[in-house]
């Protein structure tokens, strides 16, 4: 008779979570009949799986804990089983409503979401095709508006949204290296866009042929793409009259982070020559010594120069090298790159030092060792800072989210027939 009870019991006490499952599985099929939705709820299903996690977690310890005070309070207090029945039909029920309920509030708030996102007057859907370098980045959230205040657009990698996307974003080096593909033979929305992205120079790009009559849109670090992402810039202030600190503890008179050394780049030449004249601290992984990154800026803090050496010579092409490793570690940049005339297109002339103005590597480097003698002359290379401070772009969802306020400014119909063109800028 005991063994019977406890059966019943054990019956009655799973009832509301047989029931909770069929309320849930006839939600979900209700889901399913809004999957042409799922571009605009795509940041409220992260919610949703969220919100249900939570739930289950609710329902599992409070039916636990439903069932051992029933039996606690069985043994204490009642005796004839008929009673006892009662008593958990009744209480089973009630929970069962109770399910019914919570679950139907959810399900409003859901689509309360849902309907709010699809409202936006403005969505664009972003679809990272693959991620630069196989480095993937979360895209939790509504990630535009809650890093960097940009409504209305979505950032996503999953494929299959590819039908509902405004824009596919493909990164060169993947294609050029034949690790990822094109979708060529996907049906493609008519008004559909896809951006072609690099932040190399044209040089390291390769033959580009390929991709003829297939990109809408350039997005690169050059001024003349359609979306421009530069590697970093220079932000106004808020307060002028900043008092600028210089760095006091320099050691060495000049250094160079380099991984990549060869004996062919006119970098390289140019360090050569200039090592004869000056004493120039080589790091990296060609001088076999390589910096962790929290190393890197105290390291570079301590040189007075700092050689900001573009391994490539391209017009714009204007790196990390000067706006995170010169300018945020205190050091004068000695910029090797493209003319003077674009460096001082994004940062003020009397920031940097280049290279080319100087009839010889020789001269250059008496220059630099007469600005070490002079402190006043050497403090005037970072007056630019009392009004000024570095902005870096280094997460590519921070690039993604900026393509959406100029949304609007892109042709309707655009088709980049050689994309050969890009070398010409």
């Amino acid at each position: 008779m005991e063994s019977k009870i406890e059966s019943q019991c054990f019956f009655l006490g799973t009832l509301p979570l047989l029931v909770t499952l069929l309320v849930i599985y006839r939600k979900e099929e209700n889901d399913t009949d809004t999957d042409s939705d799922k571009t605009t709820s795509y940041i409220a299903n992260r919610t949703k799986q969220q919100t249900n996690a939570h739930f289950w977690y609710f329902h599992s310890t409070h039916m636990g804990a439903v069932i051992r005070f029933i039996a606690m309070w069985r043994k204490r207090h009642l005796q004839p089983p008929k009673t006892l029945l009662v008593l958990i039909l009744t209480t089973s029920v009630i929970y069962t409503l109770f399910v019914i309920y919570f679950v139907d509030k959810q399900q409003q708030q859901q689509q309360h979401l849902n309907d709010s996102n699809a409202s936006l007057p403005n969505n664009i859907t972003i679809l990272f095709w693959h991620w630069p370098y196989g480095i993937p980045c979360s895209l939790a959230g509504d990630v535009c508006m809650r890093d960097y205040g940009i409504s209305g657009c979505v950032l996503v990698d999953n494929r299959a949204l590819y039908e509902s996307a405004d824009l596919v974003v493909f990164h060169h080096f993947e294609l050029m290296h034949n690790k990822e593909h094109l979708p060529v033979h996907l049906h493609r929305p008519t008004k559909q866009r896809w951006v072609w992205l690099s932040l190399e120079a044209p040089q390291n790009n390769g033959n580009l042929s390929p991709y003829n009559n297939l990109f809408n849109l350039t997005m690169s670090y050059h001024p003349n793409a359609d979306i421009t992402v530069p590697y970093g810039k220079l932000l106004q202030r808020r307060k002028r009259g900043f008092d600028i600190v210089t760095p006091k503890n320099k050691s060495y008179e000049a250094c160079w982070v380099v991984s990549n050394y060869q004996n062919w780049h006119k970098r390289s030449v140019v360090f050569q020559e200039l090592n004869k004249n000056l004493n120039v601290q080589l790091y990296g992984l060609s001088a076999k010594k390589p910096l962790p990154k929290e190393a890197l800026l105290p390291t570079i803090s301590r040189c007075y120069f700092y050689l900001a050496f573009e391994n490539t010579v391209s017009p714009h092409y204007i790196t990390e090298k000067m706006w995170r490793n010169a300018f945020q570690a205190g050091s004068i940049p000695v910029v090797l790159g493209p003319p003077r005339r674009h460096y001082e297109a994004v940062v003020p002339p009397n920031s940097f030092i280049h290279v080319d103005d100087f009839t010889s590597i020789k001269a250059l480097a008496e220059y630099l060792r007469g600005l070490i003698k002079d402190p006043v002359r050497y403090n005037a290379y970072f007056t630019w800072r009392q009004n000024y401070t570095v902005k870096l772009y280094t997460d590519w969802r921070e690039r993604l989210c900026n393509i959406c306020p100029i949304y609007g400014q892109f042709p309707s119909q655009k088709v980049y027939e050689d994309l050969r063109v890009w070398k010409k800028w």
